[in-house]
């Protein structure tokens, strides 16, 4: 099996051309091609990683996704945040999360408390200072 890093776009562009065509065939993990695909994946994983890199989502956004997710409504995150008129200030960007609700929303929601602590650039200026 002979297997070269992946240093360059043209290097990425082979790589993912020589995965589409062992996804395609479906190996068996315990076989050559299965591990080449392994090999290959964890190599193309690890090239987007470090030239494709993907921010964290806003927190709010991200609330907003999990609600839509689950059918959720306001009132589902009255336990997580407060009363409607916060709940309603938190989704509006008029108000910043606490430790509290980012705790909450963890627990409740399960969306990571590294993207409920993220910055985004619709926090009120009070918050950010």
């Amino acid at each position: 099996m002979e297997i070269t890093p992946i240093r360059t776009e043209k290097d990425y562009r082979a790589a993912l051309r020589v995965v589409s065509t062992l996804v395609d065939q479906d190996p068996s993990p315990d076989t050559p091609e299965g591990e080449r695909l392994d090999v290959l994946s964890t190599l193309i994983e690890a090239y987007e990683r470090k030239h494709y890199p993907i921010d964290l989502p806003d927190p709010v956004e991200a609330i907003k996704f999990r609600m839509d997710q689950a059918g959720l409504s306001v009132k589902d995150l009255e336990p997580m945040i407060g009363q409607p008129n916060r709940v309603y200030e938190v989704l509006n960007h008029k108000r910043p999360l606490t430790l509290r609700m980012i705790r909450n929303l963890n627990k409740g929601l399960g969306i990571s408390a590294q993207v409920l602590i993220a910055e985004n650039d619709n926090t009120p200026r009070s918050a950010a200072a």
